[in-house]
């Protein structure tokens, strides 16, 4: 086992762990919050096991999942809006950490790839996961202002 997956292990088990406890428990906001943060976890732990294993399909899995996981998460906020009207979830502290969390790791496998096409590609990742990840999490906590949610 090298850094890259000890580092994969650490972020799979802490942020799925939490991830897991908001699904499970909580009223339905929390559970919307834990889907968001599934998706935010899973991606950089994708890129650091792909750096780990020297294996280019783990980016190109993080890559689809930085893409689909904020539309899935804005397809149950279209879905729930009436639900998610009364106690919209607020998760502003978590946001911020788990796009930091993408953004640090995105940068650090840059720095590791040097200039080419597999940087091109992280970037794409970082931009997608980063912020799709806020879109995602502002449209769950009330949307955008002169915006309709129904």
């Amino acid at each position: 086992m090298n850094g890259w997956i000890a580092a994969a292990t650490a972020v799979l088990a802490a942020g799925l762990g939490t991830a897991l406890w908001g699904v499970a428990t909580g009223p339905l906001s929390r559970r919307v919050v834990a889907q968001n943060l599934s998706t935010a976890v899973v991606c950089p732990a994708l890129l650091l096991l792909a750096q780990g294993y020297g294996r280019t399909s783990y980016v190109d899995l993080a890559l689809l999942l930085a893409l689909l996981g904020p539309v899935g998460t804005l397809v149950f906020a279209r879905l729930l809006a009436a639900e998610l009207t009364g106690d919209p979830p607020r998760a502003r502290g978590l946001t911020w950490t788990c796009a930091g969390l993408g953004a640090a790791v995105v940068l650090v496998l840059c720095a590791v790839a040097g200039p080419g096409r597999a940087m091109v590609k992280l970037l794409v990742v970082g931009v997608l996961l980063v912020g799709g990840n806020l879109l995602a999490s502002r449209a769950l906590s009330g949307g955008f202002p002169g915006v309709d949610r129904g």
